[in-house]
Order: structure tokens, then C-alpha cells, then sequence
């Protein structure tokens, strides 16, 4: 099991700032998303901008959400 998220920062050009529970702060990329299913919702920047933690993952208007253990591996370090 990897890390949890702690917190989200919405960033420009749909990127997320990542703070884990092992204290890695990462960049995580979700433009390769906003083409597929439920994703295209974040096409609207303020469902974007609108991002929380919930439950050690980040969520959307509580209904779209990505697996933590996919944010860990697919972000990168800063």
C-alpha cells in the first residue's frame, strides 16, 4: 500500500500539488484524464479547482475520484 494523500492544491493547467502521508510532496498530471468518462466533468476549471481530500484520496463533488495508490505512482517529485 503507498501513501495517503494529506492534502491537494489545484494548480494552472490542470496539474495537483500532492502532500503524502510520508511527507513526499509531488505533482500529479490529470490532463491525460479529462478525455475519459466521468473525468471530462474537470474540463470546467471551478469542478477542477473545486478538489478535496476525503478518506487518504482526492475527491470531486464526492462522485469522481482517483486511487490513491495511481496518484503516488503517476505524480512526480518537484
Amino acid at each position: 500500500m503507498e501513501p495517503r494523500v494529506l492534502q491537494v492544491q489545484p494548480l494552472d493547467n490542470f496539474l495537483l500539488y500532492l502532500t503524502f502521508s510520508n511527507q513526499e510532496k509531488k505533482i500529479f498530471d490529470v490532463k491525460p484524464y479529462l478525455n475519459k468518462g466521468i473525468f471530462r466533468t474537470l474540463n470546467d476549471l471551478s469542478v477542477f479547482n473545486s478538489v478535496k481530500v476525503m478518506n487518504g484520496t482526492i475527491v470531486w463533488m464526492s462522485d469522481i475520484d482517483l486511487c490513491p495508490d495511481t496518484l503516488y505512482l503517476e505524480s512526480r517529485h518537484l
